[in-house]
């Protein structure tokens, strides 16, 4: 009687379970089409604002501390980092430090010093193009009000404002394309060829093309027309559109550009249509052609450049006595385009084959290269030629750059995996600390082969018969790299640690020269990405040495070295130690992304307020993501402090 019910019992419990089961997996079905990857995006990003809430407190704190600074060149930097940072927090804000460095550089502009008078006109070229970034009209209002009172009557700060405006064009473009065109066409109308023009019509080809055949067709007739043996600035700036080869839509052809051999690289596409690019090419030919032979006397002109009147325009000359008489302006004028046409042979081939013949035939004639292409040349076989290449070019290069061509021969054998040959090239062609630098690198790279990074005895061994700490901390930081990329896909980072920690261990002493700070920031690095508390730890100890040494350089300046001014420290230089400050600040605001706290603690232990300031600036400027504007420096700018006449 029991079975039935035990039966039916075990019959309502399955399904029971059953029931239970699918009800259960009714109601865990939706999460599957839970977007995890949209949640960690979400909390990435409330990670980012709350990093830069932080950056952003500092920066006012940063502001705040300004007036501390008794250089008004410091001052000023620290002011347009400010509003460059500011500028999409608070634009009304930013636009206050803007116009307070801009009352800063007028002020400076009026000095009697002239070495605060050539500062004033270098950070004057970096307010304005940070200005430039954000907006247009703001960064022509400050080249208004900063303007030299002298500039009309002094020709070289005359040519200064010119540069400034022609710089500023190409930025403009990318903002205010029709404020662009009215600039460029003003300047135009004053016969000035302005050399960002380029720039600019490649901008405008994107963004307005109604702007830019308006803008291209002016630029064009305005090159047919001048006299480029006289103004320098329209035959410089007819090579530059020549450059990149015609517009591909014309003619169904691809660009010149890629296969063409410049003499330097161009930094715009191709923006003269078929038909432009043959005239324009016809007129620079004619012009080039003119050329001949340089003499005694045309070479002593030919080493100036001429202007916008008979060579005394930008970059011209003052009337003294070694000023070049008109006709050697002229020559060298014209052999300055014959040399930029020997880099647009090929196209000239192409384009205008019936000139061909007699352009190769004046270069010829004329006997000589163009030394500035030669140097291009070699500096991008540096880059990217092989041993080999390298080898085959060092003989016939001049004598100042064969050993860093042999040097770099060496250094691209061993990236080749041929460290015989490396070692061959440093024993024949290279002397002194050089060769020691290179072999030492050979050794190393050898080493770090043989040894098993998890082969402790044998590592110890291969350690023990270096020669100094400084090789075996290099050692270990190449096996800790190896050990790195192994395990990027097993996670396991005790054994890249172990390898770290010795090398910290060797690097933590008091340095006696900029190499072994160097290695002390390569440990700090490396530990980056596997235990950031590290990075920090080797750090520290290296910024109390710089405060060592900068408390030093103040004592002797004025007796051993020129790098304080006034009892403070210029925030632009290029001296060694001043270029290691930077590299500590650079490696603290990468660290920064990672423990906000600690970077900023570290920064403020610079004794100095000029560095601390500088040093939490990067800080600030890493994490809200806000680039430096190109070929200017707010921030210490990678060249140390500035050795400073007095």
């Amino acid at each position: 009687m029991l079975k039935p019910r035990v039966s039916a019992f075990i019959s309502i419990l399955v399904i029971a379970v059953f029931s239970g089961a699918a009800v259960l997996n009714a109601q865990t079905l939706p999460a599957p089409t839970t977007d995890t990857t949209t949640q960690t995006e979400e909390q990435k990003q409330k990670e980012k604002e709350v990093l830069e809430n932080k950056a952003a407190v500092l920066l006012e704190q940063i502001v705040g501390e300004v007036q501390m600074l008794k250089l008004p060149e410091n001052r000023i930097r620290v002011q347009i980092a400010a509003g460059d940072l500011l500028w999409q927090r608070n634009e009304a804000r930013a636009r206050s430090m803007f116009s307070l460095a801009s009352d800063g550089v007028a002020e400076m502009m009026h000095s009697t010093d002239p070495n605060s008078r050539r500062w004033a006109l270098q950070m004057r070229q970096e307010l304005v193009m940070t200005a430039a970034q954000h907006d247009a009209s703001l960064a022509y209002q400050i080249v208004a009000a900063t303007r030299s009172p002298a500039a009309d009557s002094d020709s070289r700060r005359g040519n200064a404002d010119l540069m400034l405006e022609h710089s500023l064009l190409a930025q403009v473009a990318t903002l205010d394309p029709k404020l662009a065109v009215q600039k460029a066409e003003e300047a135009l109308a004053k016969d000035q060829f302005p050399y960002t023009l380029p720039r600019v019509l490649s901008e405008l080809q994107v963004k307005d093309k109604e702007a830019f055949a308006q803008l291209s067709e002016k630029v064009l007739s305005r090159l047919q027309a001048a006299n480029m043996l006289v103004n320098t600035e329209a035959g410089g700036l007819a090579l530059t559109l020549l450059q990149p080869g015609p517009r591909a839509a014309d003619n169904g052809l691809k660009s010149d550009s890629a296969s063409t051999s410049q003499t330097r690289v161009s930094s715009i596409g191709p923006v003269l249509s078929q038909s432009a690019f043959t005239d324009l090419m016809g007129t620079v030919i004619d012009a080039a052609l003119r050329a001949t032979r340089q003499g005694a006397d045309a070479q002593r002109g030919g080493n100036q450049r001429g202007g916008n009147s008979r060579g005394r325009g930008p970059g011209g000359l003052t009337n003294d006595q070694s000023a070049p008489t008109d006709a050697q302006i002229e020559q060298s004028n014209a052999r300055r385009l014959l040399f930029g046409l020997q880099g647009l042979l090929p196209q000239i081939d192409q384009y205008v084959p019936l000139k061909a013949t007699a352009v190769r035939q004046k270069l010829t004639e004329i006997g000589a290269g163009n030394p500035q292409a030669g140097y291009n040349q070699l500096g991008n076989l540096m880059r990217q030629g092989t041993s080999d290449m390298l080898l085959s070019a060092a003989p016939a290069a001049p004598q100042q750059v064969q050993d860093r061509l042999y040097q770099q021969a060496a250094l691209k054998a061993l990236d080749e995996g041929n460290a015989d040959r490396a070692r061959q090239i440093a024993n024949d062609h290279l002397d002194g600390s050089t060769r020691d630098v290179v072999l030492q690198k050979v050794d190393l790279r050898l080493i770090a082969g043989r040894v098993e990074a998890d082969n402790m005895d044998q590592l110890r061994q291969a350690l023990a018969a270096l020669h100094s700490d400084d090789e075996r901390i290099d050692l270990l930081l190449q096996m800790a790299g190896k050990v790195q990329k192994a395990d990027a896909q097993t996670d396991d980072k005790k054994l890249a640690l172990k390898l770290l920690g010795e090398a910290q261990r060797l690097s933590n002493r008091h340095a006696t020269d900029y190499r072994q700070l160097d290695q002390q920031l390569k440990v700090a690095e490396a530990f980056a990405t596997v235990e950031t508390a590290r990075s920090f730890e080797v750090l520290d100890p290296g910024i109390n040495q710089l405060n060592e040494l900068l408390s030093a350089a103040a004592v002797l300046s004025g007796f051993e070295v020129n790098i304080f001014k006034d009892g403070e420290l210029p925030l632009e230089s290029g001296s060694e130690l001043g270029s290691m400050v930077t590299r500590y600040g650079q490696e603290l605001a990468r660290l920064a992304k990672l423990d906000f706290e600690r970077a900023e603690t570290s920064a403020n232990k610079f004794q100095l307020v000029e560095p601390r300031l500088l040093v939490r600036l990067m800080i600030v400027r890493n994490v809200m993501g806000v680039p430096q504007v190109g070929g200017f420096n707010n921030a210490f700018g990678g060249r140390g402090f500035v050795r400073r006449p007095q």
